[in-house]
């Protein structure tokens, strides 16, 4: 049974008993009762609320999900080709400008090789770097393709050690 269904029987059974509104009780119950029933109504609405929204985040959720799979679609092949079809496997690319085949070792990192964190001026993306990629002096942002230029000619190893050194002193 609904509640809306168990307020219409509950009100029921109070005008049945014919309550006397002028007495106190009388009074007390009919207030209780009127009270109860905008409180199912409020009940009631805020439900029929809910599942609309239910309803909006399912539809969105499905929606981003196609997003997300047009977005990150995973293939092997990163050329843009009409010939891959998105779905090559590097042996059967037949394109000049796959570069699928070429060797991405470069950013590969060796587990005992330290790494350094690099924040992108332009959107804030953290990105981890070995020390043969600095050494290059540049790189793109892999998030917005900003330029990002490294310069450790005028670094000390004290730099690295002791950041704050100066931020004490003052």
């Amino acid at each position: 049974m609904k509640l809306t269904e168990k307020m219409s029987y509950l009100q029921g059974l109070i005008d049945g008993l014919d309550v006397d509104d002028s007495t106190k009780e009388g009074k007390a119950l009919l207030q209780m009762s009127d009270v109860m029933h905008e409180m199912v109504m409020y009940v009631e609405d805020l439900q029929s609320q809910v599942d609309e929204l239910t309803e909006l985040c399912d539809i969105l959720d499905e929606d981003l999900g196609t997003v997300e799979e047009d977005l990150y679609d995973e293939n092997d092949c990163d050329c843009g080709c009409d010939d891959c079809e998105n779905d090559c496997d590097c042996d059967d690319c037949d394109c000049d400008d796959c570069n699928c085949d070429e060797d991405d070792d470069e950013y590969e990192f060796d587990e005992d090789e330290e790494l350094y964190e690099v924040t992108c001026p332009t959107c804030g993306d953290t990105i981890m770097l070995d020390e043969s990629i600095i050494e290059e002096g540049s790189m793109n942002c892999p998030n917005c393709n900003e330029l990002l230029e490294f310069d450790c000619d005028d670094l000390t190893i004290e730099d690295f050690e002791n950041p704050t050194e100066e931020d004490d002193k003052e």
